[in-house]
């Protein structure tokens, strides 16, 4: 397929996957208040669990809970599912046309010796072993110790990313631990979430009680989702800073955006049950800013080359290792655009973007992508030394 017509196609499935994602994320956020909200009524009423009061655009709204069901089923129900399969869907064509339609580029590294077609399986098989592995832990007994489990579940994702880590680009096996865990959310939805409310909603209609415990597994599952969401924005948003999935530790660097994740989650969900333990923000926040100070760069031109760098050097490096993807009109195959706009043609060019060419060539040593041109160990040592020098 003509690579214009791929870019636009993708241009597409992001947008869609970013708004299908919002909604599904919303929904999280709301109903996870919405239980964490819950009040008992002034007047105790049998079956149902506690009410919340709101008011927003106008307009005061009750919102009642049952404990398991109510004893009419009413004419309407919504249902919410549709959120959650369209981020996945579109998470899933995004997929292929960015990274296994070009997977040579940006799925795999030609130094590992994995080729694109292994590195297609590997993928796939971690998007349904992923899965696999998350429920049969929520089946084992371990679920019923939520602490435990968590660290169970942390050091799983951290051996899968460690294993990615060895297996595809750095970029990718970051962008595939975070789709290994939408894939767990999404599967909590389809074989869990929903058949359980549907047998529920079929319970009722057959004039019987509805299976509590259904609606319990459910509800834990909901809550799981709830957790994983921010973890999973920190993923998707560090694949746009190398210096997280560049570093020589990546897989480490991950484990620590995850627990920052789960734990900015949790503040939140104890907040809306007025515990407001703000250590947890505080002890988030010195994670950050430990991960900021191991993974900074060392000082550029800490190696010197043979001999005093020029722009002419600079250039000659830039324009055979970095132009044919950053160019008004690219020459590789594949990139009918310079990535993200960044044109490298002129030295005034290389000169605006001195900063970031030494962050991901020399630093993190993530471009170019899969090192598909070939850039050298001396080839980057003139750009460090060129960067570290007056200009």
């Amino acid at each position: 397929m003509d690579a214009h017509i791929l870019e636009w196609l993708g241009l597409v499935a992001r947008w869609i996957h970013v708004i299908v994602g919002i909604a599904w994320i919303g929904t999280s956020f709301y109903f996870n208040w919405l239980n964490d909200q819950l009040r008992p009524l002034e007047t105790p009423v049998e079956g149902v669990e506690g009410e919340v009061w709101s008011v927003h655009g106008g307009g005061f709204y009750r919102v009642t809970k049952f404990t398991v069901a109510p004893d009419v089923l009413p004419e309407r129900l919504h249902w919410f599912k549709w959120e959650a399969y369209s981020t996945w869907l579109s998470g899933m064509v995004l997929l292929i046309l960015v990274y296994y339609l070009n997977a040579d580029l940006y799925l795999v590294d030609p130094a590992t010796g994995v080729t694109a077609a292994a590195g297609i399986v590997i993928s796939l098989g971690v998007l349904v072993g992923g899965w696999l592995g998350y429920n049969l832990l929520c089946r084992s007994p371990l679920v019923n110790h939520p602490i435990l489990s968590a660290l169970t579940g942390l050091v799983l994702v951290s051996a899968v990313a460690y294993g990615l880590s060895l297996w595809l680009s750095d970029r990718a096996s970051y962008l595939m631990v975070g789709a290994m865990v939408g894939t767990v959310m999404a599967g909590n939805v389809f074989f869990v979430i929903i058949p359980s409310q549907r047998a529920m909603v079929d319970a009722m209609a057959a004039g019987r009680r509805p299976d509590a415990q259904r609606g319990a597994d459910a509800a834990r599952r909901s809550r799981h989702n709830n957790y994983l969401t921010l973890p999973v924005l920190f993923i998707m948003v560090s694949s746009h800073y190398p210096m997280t999935y560049g570093h020589g530790y990546n897989w480490a660097v991950l484990a620590v955006l995850f627990i920052v994740g789960v734990a900015v989650r949790d503040f939140f969900n104890r907040k809306n049950q007025d515990q407001r333990y703000w250590w947890i923000l505080g002890a988030a926040a010195l994670a950050m800013l430990a991960l900021a100070l191991v993974t900074a760069p060392s000082p550029a031109g800490s190696t010197s080359p043979d001999g005093p760098v020029t722009m002419a050097d600079v250039q000659g490096v830039i324009t055979q290792r970095c132009t044919p993807c950053h160019a008004k009109e690219p020459s590789y195959p594949g990139i009918p655009f310079a990535p993200a706009g960044i044109v490298l043609e002129t030295p005034r060019d290389i000169e605006a973007r001195w900063e970031r060419i030494y962050a991901v060539a020399v630093a993190a040593r993530t471009m170019p992508l899969g090192n598909v041109t070939g850039m050298t160990e001396e080839e980057r040592v003139v750009l460090g030394a060129w960067a570290g020098s007056e200009r």
